[in-house]
Protein backbone atom coordinates (compact mmCIF):
# COMPACT_ATOMS: atom_id res chain seq x y z
CA UNK A 1 0.00 0.00 0.00
CA UNK A 2 1.55 3.54 -0.99
CA UNK A 3 1.06 6.82 -0.19
CA UNK A 4 -2.86 8.47 -1.08
CA UNK A 5 -2.33 10.64 -3.95
CA UNK A 6 -5.08 13.85 -3.98
CA UNK A 7 -3.38 15.81 -7.08
CA UNK A 8 -1.98 14.79 -11.05
CA UNK A 9 1.38 16.38 -11.43
CA UNK A 10 1.21 15.50 -15.12
CA UNK A 11 -1.94 17.18 -15.61
CA UNK A 12 -0.99 19.97 -13.77
CA UNK A 13 2.54 20.55 -15.89
CA UNK A 14 0.48 20.19 -19.00
CA UNK A 15 -2.04 22.69 -18.31
CA UNK A 16 -0.29 25.10 -16.22
CA UNK A 17 2.43 25.56 -19.65
CA UNK A 18 -0.51 25.81 -21.98
CA UNK A 19 -2.36 28.29 -19.95
CA UNK A 20 0.94 30.17 -20.15
CA UNK A 21 1.47 30.25 -23.28
CA UNK A 22 -2.54 31.25 -24.18
CA UNK A 23 -1.84 34.28 -22.05
CA UNK A 24 1.48 35.38 -24.00
CA UNK A 25 -0.44 35.45 -27.31
CA UNK A 26 -3.42 37.77 -25.39
CA UNK A 27 -0.76 39.92 -25.40
CA UNK A 28 0.75 39.76 -28.23
CA UNK A 29 4.87 40.35 -27.68
CA UNK A 30 5.79 39.51 -24.27
CA UNK A 31 4.24 38.63 -20.98
CA UNK A 32 5.54 39.94 -17.88
CA UNK A 33 5.13 36.73 -15.37
CA UNK A 34 5.72 37.63 -11.66
CA UNK A 35 6.48 34.20 -10.09
CA UNK A 36 5.65 34.33 -5.98
CA UNK A 37 6.77 30.83 -3.93
CA UNK A 38 9.87 28.68 -4.31
CA UNK A 39 10.83 27.07 -7.90
CA UNK A 40 13.04 24.33 -6.86
CA UNK A 41 11.74 23.26 -4.00
CA UNK A 42 7.77 23.79 -2.88
CA UNK A 43 7.75 21.22 0.20
CA UNK A 44 5.11 23.04 1.21
CA UNK A 45 3.20 22.47 -1.62
CA UNK A 46 4.00 19.13 -2.09
CA UNK A 47 2.30 18.25 1.45
CA UNK A 48 -0.98 19.94 1.56
CA UNK A 49 -1.19 18.91 -2.24
CA UNK A 50 -0.20 14.92 -2.23
CA UNK A 51 1.30 14.16 -5.54
CA UNK A 52 2.50 17.59 -6.50
CA UNK A 53 6.41 17.12 -6.65
CA UNK A 54 8.22 19.66 -5.26
CA UNK A 55 10.23 21.02 -7.97
CA UNK A 56 6.73 21.00 -10.07
CA UNK A 57 6.96 25.02 -11.01
CA UNK A 58 10.39 24.22 -12.53
CA UNK A 59 9.60 21.56 -14.56
CA UNK A 60 6.77 23.36 -15.90
CA UNK A 61 9.11 26.12 -16.92
CA UNK A 62 11.14 23.89 -18.72
CA UNK A 63 8.26 22.97 -21.36
CA UNK A 64 8.70 26.70 -21.80
CA UNK A 65 11.98 26.68 -21.76
CA UNK A 66 13.29 28.41 -25.23
CA UNK A 67 10.48 31.01 -24.68
CA UNK A 68 12.14 31.97 -21.23
CA UNK A 69 14.09 34.69 -20.09
CA UNK A 70 14.56 35.01 -15.82
CA UNK A 71 14.72 38.77 -14.13
CA UNK A 72 15.67 38.10 -10.88
CA UNK A 73 14.86 41.27 -8.51
CA UNK A 74 16.60 41.97 -5.44
CA UNK A 75 15.84 45.25 -2.81
CA UNK A 76 19.04 46.99 -2.14
CA UNK A 77 17.51 47.85 1.35
CA UNK A 78 17.98 43.97 2.18
CA UNK A 79 21.61 43.59 0.73
CA UNK A 80 22.78 46.47 2.87
CA UNK A 81 20.90 44.92 6.09
CA UNK A 82 22.46 41.24 5.37
CA UNK A 83 18.93 39.86 5.54
CA UNK A 84 18.93 36.36 5.81
CA UNK A 85 17.67 33.63 3.91
CA UNK A 86 15.95 31.48 7.43
CA UNK A 87 15.72 28.08 5.26
CA UNK A 88 18.88 27.96 3.93
CA UNK A 89 21.39 30.15 6.08
CA UNK A 90 22.58 32.61 3.61
CA UNK A 91 22.29 36.14 2.33
CA UNK A 92 19.23 37.31 -0.51
CA UNK A 93 22.42 38.21 -2.61
CA UNK A 94 24.25 34.90 -2.11
CA UNK A 95 20.79 33.57 -2.95
CA UNK A 96 20.33 35.15 -5.78
CA UNK A 97 23.80 33.42 -7.09
CA UNK A 98 22.51 30.54 -5.98
CA UNK A 99 19.26 31.10 -7.84
CA UNK A 100 21.15 31.67 -10.95
CA UNK A 101 23.47 28.30 -10.96
CA UNK A 102 20.06 26.67 -10.26
CA UNK A 103 18.49 27.60 -12.92
CA UNK A 104 21.88 27.23 -15.42
CA UNK A 105 21.89 23.77 -14.51
CA UNK A 106 18.92 23.20 -16.21
CA UNK A 107 19.04 24.83 -18.86
CA UNK A 108 16.98 28.55 -18.13
CA UNK A 109 18.55 31.67 -19.16
CA UNK A 110 18.49 34.18 -16.61
CA UNK A 111 19.32 37.28 -18.38
CA UNK A 112 19.93 39.80 -15.47
CA UNK A 113 19.44 41.10 -11.49
CA UNK A 114 16.97 44.34 -11.35
CA UNK A 115 18.72 45.77 -7.58
CA UNK A 116 15.68 47.67 -6.82
CA UNK A 117 15.23 50.41 -4.14
CA UNK A 118 18.76 51.56 -5.12
CA UNK A 119 20.37 54.38 -3.65
CA UNK A 120 24.19 53.68 -4.30
CA UNK A 121 23.90 50.98 -0.80
CA UNK A 122 27.84 49.81 -0.28
CA UNK A 123 27.10 46.75 -0.14
CA UNK A 124 24.86 46.77 -3.69
CA UNK A 125 27.63 48.14 -5.19
CA UNK A 126 30.13 45.11 -3.71
CA UNK A 127 27.35 42.88 -5.12
CA UNK A 128 26.44 44.09 -8.35
CA UNK A 129 30.49 44.62 -9.14
CA UNK A 130 30.27 40.41 -8.37
CA UNK A 131 27.48 40.27 -11.24
CA UNK A 132 30.08 42.01 -13.11
CA UNK A 133 32.85 39.75 -12.75
CA UNK A 134 30.70 36.85 -13.52
CA UNK A 135 29.25 38.42 -16.52
CA UNK A 136 26.28 38.66 -14.87
CA UNK A 137 23.96 42.56 -15.98
CA UNK A 138 22.27 43.89 -13.53
CA UNK A 139 20.24 47.46 -13.54
CA UNK A 140 18.86 50.05 -11.18
CA UNK A 141 15.28 50.46 -10.08
CA UNK A 142 15.14 53.59 -7.71
CA UNK A 143 12.21 54.22 -4.72
CA UNK A 144 9.46 56.75 -6.16
CA UNK A 145 8.00 58.75 -3.90
CA UNK A 146 4.57 58.05 -3.24
CA UNK A 147 4.22 54.71 -4.17
CA UNK A 148 2.46 52.64 -4.83
CA UNK A 149 -0.85 55.31 -4.07
CA UNK A 150 0.92 58.88 -6.19
CA UNK A 151 -0.29 57.24 -9.60
CA UNK A 152 0.34 60.12 -11.38
CA UNK A 153 4.08 60.46 -10.34
CA UNK A 154 4.63 56.61 -10.38
CA UNK A 155 3.73 56.05 -14.22
CA UNK A 156 5.47 59.32 -15.67
CA UNK A 157 8.92 60.00 -16.78
CA UNK A 158 9.75 60.51 -12.85
CA UNK A 159 8.49 57.92 -11.84
CA UNK A 160 9.24 54.27 -13.58
CA UNK A 161 10.77 56.27 -16.07
CA UNK A 162 13.31 57.19 -14.20
CA UNK A 163 14.32 53.44 -14.04
CA UNK A 164 16.61 51.82 -15.84
CA UNK A 165 15.04 49.78 -18.93
CA UNK A 166 15.68 46.23 -18.46
CA UNK A 167 17.30 44.75 -21.93
CA UNK A 168 15.14 41.48 -22.47
CA UNK A 169 15.25 39.25 -25.93
CA UNK A 170 12.34 36.19 -25.03
CA UNK A 171 8.92 36.54 -24.92
CA UNK A 172 8.14 35.35 -21.68
CA UNK A 173 10.15 36.83 -19.25
CA UNK A 174 10.19 35.39 -15.66
CA UNK A 175 10.32 37.72 -12.45
CA UNK A 176 11.25 35.89 -9.40
CA UNK A 177 13.28 37.31 -6.42
CA UNK A 178 14.95 35.20 -3.52
CA UNK A 179 12.37 36.49 -0.80
CA UNK A 180 9.09 38.45 -0.71
CA UNK A 181 9.41 42.00 -0.21
CA UNK A 182 11.97 42.41 -3.37
CA UNK A 183 10.36 44.14 -5.54
CA UNK A 184 8.74 41.71 -8.06
CA UNK A 185 5.52 43.67 -9.09
CA UNK A 186 7.38 46.68 -9.16
CA UNK A 187 10.52 45.71 -11.84
CA UNK A 188 6.95 44.25 -13.91
CA UNK A 189 4.79 47.13 -13.86
CA UNK A 190 8.28 49.63 -14.71
CA UNK A 191 9.09 47.19 -18.13
CA UNK A 192 5.53 47.72 -18.90
CA UNK A 193 5.43 51.19 -18.98
CA UNK A 194 9.51 51.11 -20.70
CA UNK A 195 8.11 48.56 -23.18
CA UNK A 196 4.80 50.56 -23.89
CA UNK A 197 6.83 53.87 -24.78
CA UNK A 198 9.12 51.48 -26.98
CA UNK A 199 6.03 50.56 -28.83
CA UNK A 200 6.44 47.41 -27.49
CA UNK A 201 3.10 45.24 -26.68
CA UNK A 202 3.85 43.48 -23.73
CA UNK A 203 1.18 41.92 -20.74
CA UNK A 204 1.44 40.92 -17.17
CA UNK A 205 0.37 38.04 -15.31
CA UNK A 206 0.78 36.50 -11.79
CA UNK A 207 1.86 33.00 -10.87
CA UNK A 208 1.16 31.96 -7.53
CA UNK A 209 0.28 28.71 -5.78
CA UNK A 210 -1.63 29.78 -3.24
CA UNK A 211 -4.92 30.59 -1.80
CA UNK A 212 -6.30 28.60 -4.89
CA UNK A 213 -8.79 30.81 -6.55
CA UNK A 214 -11.25 27.89 -7.63
CA UNK A 215 -11.86 26.00 -4.15
CA UNK A 216 -14.03 27.33 -1.31
CA UNK A 217 -12.30 30.09 0.85
CA UNK A 218 -12.64 27.83 4.02
CA UNK A 219 -11.10 24.61 1.99
CA UNK A 220 -7.83 23.24 4.34
CA UNK A 221 -6.08 23.70 1.71
CA UNK A 222 -6.38 27.71 1.74
CA UNK A 223 -6.41 27.41 5.55
CA UNK A 224 -2.91 25.83 5.45
CA UNK A 225 -1.31 29.09 3.33
CA UNK A 226 -2.72 30.99 5.71
CA UNK A 227 -0.77 29.03 8.28
CA UNK A 228 2.26 28.79 6.49
CA UNK A 229 1.99 32.54 6.15
CA UNK A 230 1.28 33.29 10.07
CA UNK A 231 4.14 35.78 9.99
CA UNK A 232 2.87 37.92 7.20
CA UNK A 233 -0.68 37.47 8.78
CA UNK A 234 -2.27 37.21 5.05
CA UNK A 235 -5.94 36.67 5.23
CA UNK A 236 -7.67 34.57 2.78
CA UNK A 237 -10.90 36.68 1.29
CA UNK A 238 -13.14 36.67 -1.57
CA UNK A 239 -12.39 38.56 -4.68
CA UNK A 240 -14.82 41.27 -4.52
CA UNK A 241 -13.93 42.60 -8.10
CA UNK A 242 -14.17 39.28 -9.76
CA UNK A 243 -17.67 38.89 -8.05
CA UNK A 244 -18.39 42.38 -9.21
CA UNK A 245 -17.50 41.78 -12.35
CA UNK A 246 -18.45 38.23 -13.41
CA UNK A 247 -20.72 37.26 -10.42
CA UNK A 248 -18.19 34.69 -9.79
CA UNK A 249 -17.02 33.58 -6.12
CA UNK A 250 -13.22 33.24 -6.68
CA UNK A 251 -10.19 33.03 -3.88
CA UNK A 252 -8.00 35.58 -3.24
CA UNK A 253 -5.71 37.20 -0.37
CA UNK A 254 -6.14 40.65 1.24
CA UNK A 255 -2.95 42.42 -0.25
CA UNK A 256 -3.66 41.31 -3.78
CA UNK A 257 -6.96 42.45 -3.43
CA UNK A 258 -6.16 45.64 -1.47
CA UNK A 259 -3.92 46.57 -4.19
CA UNK A 260 -5.99 45.87 -7.04
CA UNK A 261 -7.64 49.06 -7.62
CA UNK A 262 -3.57 50.77 -7.76
CA UNK A 263 -2.96 48.35 -9.77
CA UNK A 264 -5.52 48.95 -12.09
CA UNK A 265 -5.16 52.63 -12.21
CA UNK A 266 -1.33 51.80 -13.24
CA UNK A 267 -2.60 49.49 -16.12
CA UNK A 268 -5.12 51.82 -17.41
CA UNK A 269 -2.24 55.06 -17.02
CA UNK A 270 -0.19 52.08 -19.10
CA UNK A 271 -2.63 51.36 -21.85
CA UNK A 272 -5.15 53.46 -21.79
CA UNK A 273 -7.27 50.72 -20.24
CA UNK A 274 -6.91 47.81 -18.01
CA UNK A 275 -6.86 44.60 -19.14
CA UNK A 276 -8.01 42.90 -16.06
CA UNK A 277 -11.30 43.32 -14.04
CA UNK A 278 -9.65 41.69 -10.86
CA UNK A 279 -6.80 40.09 -9.22
CA UNK A 280 -8.39 36.78 -10.14
CA UNK A 281 -7.73 37.70 -13.40
CA UNK A 282 -4.19 38.58 -13.15
CA UNK A 283 -3.45 34.85 -12.23
CA UNK A 284 -2.79 31.85 -14.27
CA UNK A 285 -2.62 29.36 -11.53
CA UNK A 286 -4.44 25.74 -12.90
CA UNK A 287 -3.63 23.96 -9.35
CA UNK A 288 -7.14 23.75 -8.48
CA UNK A 289 -7.82 22.02 -11.68
CA UNK A 290 -5.60 18.90 -10.86
CA UNK A 291 -7.10 17.98 -7.55
CA UNK A 292 -8.22 14.48 -8.17
CA UNK A 293 -8.72 13.63 -4.53
CA UNK A 294 -10.28 16.29 -2.30
CA UNK A 295 -10.53 14.34 0.87
CA UNK A 296 -6.71 13.12 0.53
CA UNK A 297 -5.76 17.11 0.31
CA UNK A 298 -7.86 18.33 3.30
CA UNK A 299 -6.63 15.48 5.46
CA UNK A 300 -2.79 16.49 4.42
CA UNK A 301 -3.60 20.12 4.68
CA UNK A 302 -5.31 19.62 8.37
CA UNK A 303 -1.66 18.07 8.73
CA UNK A 304 0.06 20.84 7.63
CA UNK A 305 -1.78 23.56 10.15
CA UNK A 306 -1.20 21.18 13.19
CA UNK A 307 2.96 21.26 11.74
CA UNK A 308 2.48 25.05 11.77
CA UNK A 309 0.99 24.84 14.97
CA UNK A 310 3.63 22.88 17.19
CA UNK A 311 6.52 25.07 14.85
CA UNK A 312 4.92 28.09 16.75
CA UNK A 313 4.78 26.64 20.03
CA UNK A 314 7.92 25.21 19.88
CA UNK A 315 9.93 28.37 18.74
CA UNK A 316 8.16 30.44 21.70
CA UNK A 317 9.51 27.66 23.92
CA UNK A 318 12.91 27.61 22.93
CA UNK A 319 13.67 31.21 22.06
CA UNK A 320 11.28 33.01 24.25
CA UNK A 321 9.36 34.07 20.70
CA UNK A 322 7.98 33.42 17.01
CA UNK A 323 7.56 35.00 14.04
CA UNK A 324 4.32 33.66 13.63
CA UNK A 325 1.16 34.62 15.13
CA UNK A 326 -0.07 31.78 17.86
CA UNK A 327 -3.57 33.52 17.62
CA UNK A 328 -3.69 33.08 13.90
CA UNK A 329 -2.60 29.53 14.11
CA UNK A 330 -5.30 28.60 16.49
CA UNK A 331 -7.61 30.42 14.74
CA UNK A 332 -6.60 28.04 12.08
CA UNK A 333 -7.28 24.70 14.13
CA UNK A 334 -10.68 26.03 15.38
CA UNK A 335 -11.67 27.37 11.72
CA UNK A 336 -10.61 23.67 10.07
CA UNK A 337 -12.51 21.63 13.03
CA UNK A 338 -9.07 20.32 14.09
CA UNK A 339 -7.50 19.71 17.16
CA UNK A 340 -3.35 18.48 17.17
CA UNK A 341 -4.66 14.58 18.53
CA UNK A 342 -6.33 14.19 15.06
CA UNK A 343 -2.61 14.38 13.40
CA UNK A 344 -2.13 10.22 13.86
CA UNK A 345 1.72 10.79 14.89
CA UNK A 346 0.46 12.88 17.94
CA UNK A 347 -1.77 11.23 19.60
CA UNK A 348 0.73 7.35 19.07
CA UNK A 349 3.74 9.28 20.50
CA UNK A 350 1.69 10.83 23.46
CA UNK A 351 -0.15 7.79 24.12
CA UNK A 352 3.45 5.90 23.77
CA UNK A 353 4.81 8.31 26.34
CA UNK A 354 2.29 7.31 29.15
CA UNK A 355 2.35 3.80 28.86
CA UNK A 356 5.95 3.79 29.53
CA UNK A 357 5.59 5.90 32.93
CA UNK A 358 6.13 9.77 30.87
CA UNK A 359 9.49 8.87 29.43
CA UNK A 360 10.18 10.39 26.07
CA UNK A 361 8.86 8.43 23.27
CA UNK A 362 8.33 9.26 19.59
CA UNK A 363 6.13 8.05 16.52
CA UNK A 364 6.36 7.36 12.58
CA UNK A 365 3.56 7.01 10.27
CA UNK A 366 4.83 5.06 7.43
CA UNK A 367 3.89 6.33 3.78
CA UNK A 368 1.63 3.15 3.30
CA UNK A 369 -0.49 4.69 6.80
CA UNK A 370 1.57 2.15 9.16
CA UNK A 371 2.12 3.57 12.45
CA UNK A 372 5.36 2.54 14.27
CA UNK A 373 6.85 3.99 18.11
CA UNK A 374 10.23 4.36 19.52
CA UNK A 375 10.73 4.61 23.51
CA UNK A 376 13.38 6.28 25.48
CA UNK A 377 15.96 3.79 26.75
CA UNK A 378 19.65 3.84 28.15
CA UNK A 379 21.07 3.48 24.77
CA UNK A 380 18.70 5.45 22.37
CA UNK A 381 16.96 8.54 22.48
CA UNK A 382 12.96 8.39 21.61
CA UNK A 383 13.40 9.38 17.81
CA UNK A 384 16.54 7.00 17.49
CA UNK A 385 14.29 4.02 18.44
CA UNK A 386 11.48 4.57 16.47
CA UNK A 387 13.75 4.88 13.25
CA UNK A 388 15.22 1.66 14.07
CA UNK A 389 11.13 -0.21 14.26
CA UNK A 390 10.54 1.77 11.12
CA UNK A 391 13.16 -0.04 8.98
CA UNK A 392 12.50 -3.02 10.94
CA UNK A 393 8.87 -2.65 9.43
CA UNK A 394 9.51 -1.96 5.91
CA UNK A 395 12.37 -4.79 6.16
CA UNK A 396 9.85 -7.17 7.26
CA UNK A 397 12.34 -7.39 10.22
CA UNK A 398 10.29 -8.74 13.72
CA UNK A 399 10.58 -6.32 16.25
CA UNK A 400 12.33 -8.10 18.80
CA UNK A 401 15.56 -8.35 16.81
CA UNK A 402 18.10 -6.34 17.70
CA UNK A 403 19.76 -4.53 14.62
CA UNK A 404 22.44 -2.91 16.59
CA UNK A 405 24.24 -4.73 19.32
CA UNK A 406 25.19 -2.72 22.54
CA UNK A 407 28.44 -3.39 21.68
CA UNK A 408 28.69 -1.59 18.67
CA UNK A 409 26.79 1.19 20.84
CA UNK A 410 28.51 1.57 23.68
CA UNK A 411 31.65 3.03 21.92
CA UNK A 412 30.19 5.73 20.36
CA UNK A 413 28.68 6.48 23.90
CA UNK A 414 32.09 6.68 25.86
CA UNK A 415 33.03 9.06 22.54
CA UNK A 416 30.24 11.02 23.38
CA UNK A 417 30.45 11.33 26.93
CA UNK A 418 34.54 10.66 27.50
CA UNK A 419 35.90 12.82 24.91
CA UNK A 420 33.80 14.87 23.25
CA UNK A 421 31.86 16.36 26.26
CA UNK A 422 28.34 15.15 26.11
CA UNK A 423 25.75 15.06 28.55
CA UNK A 424 23.76 12.73 26.44
CA UNK A 425 25.00 9.48 26.51
CA UNK A 426 21.68 8.51 24.29
CA UNK A 427 22.69 7.57 20.29
CA UNK A 428 20.73 10.51 18.29
CA UNK A 429 19.41 9.72 15.02
CA UNK A 430 22.61 9.93 12.58
CA UNK A 431 24.81 8.28 15.11
CA UNK A 432 22.52 5.14 15.35
CA UNK A 433 22.48 5.18 11.73
CA UNK A 434 26.11 5.36 11.70
CA UNK A 435 25.97 1.89 14.12
CA UNK A 436 23.74 0.64 11.71
CA UNK A 437 25.80 0.96 8.94
CA UNK A 438 28.70 -0.74 10.97
CA UNK A 439 26.71 -3.76 12.18
CA UNK A 440 25.68 -4.04 8.12
CA UNK A 441 28.91 -5.21 7.20
CA UNK A 442 28.27 -8.66 9.30
CA UNK A 443 24.82 -8.61 9.70
CA UNK A 444 22.46 -9.18 7.03
CA UNK A 445 19.54 -8.42 8.92
CA UNK A 446 21.06 -4.85 9.81
CA UNK A 447 21.84 -4.30 5.93
CA UNK A 448 18.57 -5.02 4.94
CA UNK A 449 17.33 -2.44 7.47
CA UNK A 450 19.75 -0.17 5.75
CA UNK A 451 18.31 -1.03 2.21
CA UNK A 452 14.44 0.06 3.86
CA UNK A 453 16.12 4.31 4.24
CA UNK A 454 15.02 5.42 0.74
CA UNK A 455 11.06 3.85 1.87
CA UNK A 456 11.30 6.53 4.79
CA UNK A 457 11.03 9.77 2.03
CA UNK A 458 7.23 11.05 2.39
CA UNK A 459 7.32 9.90 6.25
CA UNK A 460 6.04 12.06 9.45
CA UNK A 461 6.70 11.81 12.65
CA UNK A 462 6.18 13.13 16.30
CA UNK A 463 8.24 13.30 19.22
CA UNK A 464 6.57 14.15 22.98
CA UNK A 465 9.60 16.55 24.19
CA UNK A 466 12.10 18.64 21.88
CA UNK A 467 14.66 17.59 20.05
CA UNK A 468 18.18 18.43 19.51
CA UNK A 469 18.87 20.16 15.81
CA UNK A 470 20.90 16.95 15.01
CA UNK A 471 17.56 14.92 15.09
CA UNK A 472 15.62 17.73 13.36
CA UNK A 473 18.53 17.40 10.14
CA UNK A 474 18.74 13.76 9.91
CA UNK A 475 15.05 13.82 9.63
CA UNK A 476 14.97 15.86 7.18
CA UNK A 477 17.42 14.41 4.84
CA UNK A 478 15.47 11.12 5.32
CA UNK A 479 12.75 12.55 3.86
CA UNK A 480 10.47 12.66 7.34
CA UNK A 481 8.69 15.71 8.61
CA UNK A 482 8.83 16.17 11.93
CA UNK A 483 6.68 18.00 14.89
CA UNK A 484 7.11 18.24 18.24
CA UNK A 485 6.17 19.11 22.10
CA UNK A 486 6.79 22.13 23.31
CA UNK A 487 8.25 20.74 25.50
CA UNK A 488 11.81 20.21 26.96
CA UNK A 489 13.21 16.09 28.61
CA UNK A 490 14.51 17.98 31.99
CA UNK A 491 13.41 21.50 33.76
CA UNK A 492 16.53 23.28 32.76
CA UNK A 493 17.07 27.21 32.27
CA UNK A 494 19.96 26.57 29.59
CA UNK A 495 18.96 24.16 26.73
CA UNK A 496 21.12 23.58 23.76
CA UNK A 497 19.01 23.07 20.95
Amino acid sequence: MSAKIGFDNDKYLSMQSAHIEERIKEFGDKLYLEIGGKLFDDYHASRVLPGFQPDSKMQMLLKLKDKIEIVIAINSEDIEANKIRADYGITYDEDVLRLIDEFNSVGLFVGSVCLTKFNKQHSAIRFENKLKSLGIASYHHYVIEGYPNNIGLIVSDEGYGRNEYIQTSRPLIVVTAPGPGSGKLATCLSQLYHEHKRGINAGYAKFETFPIWNIPLKHPVNLAYEAATADLNDVNIIDSFHFEAYGETTVNYNRDVEAFSVLNATFEMIYGKSPYKSPTDMGVNMAGYCIVDDDVCKEASKHEIIRRYYKCLCDRKRYGESKDNLTKLESLLYQAHIKPTDYKVVDAALKKEAATGGRPAAAIELPNGTIVTGKTTDLLGPLSAALLNALKELGNIDQSFNLVSRLAIEPIQTLKTEYLGSSNPRLHTDEILIALSSSAAHNELAERAMQQLPKLKGSTAHASVMVSSVDESTFKKLGITLTYEPKFEQTRNYHKH
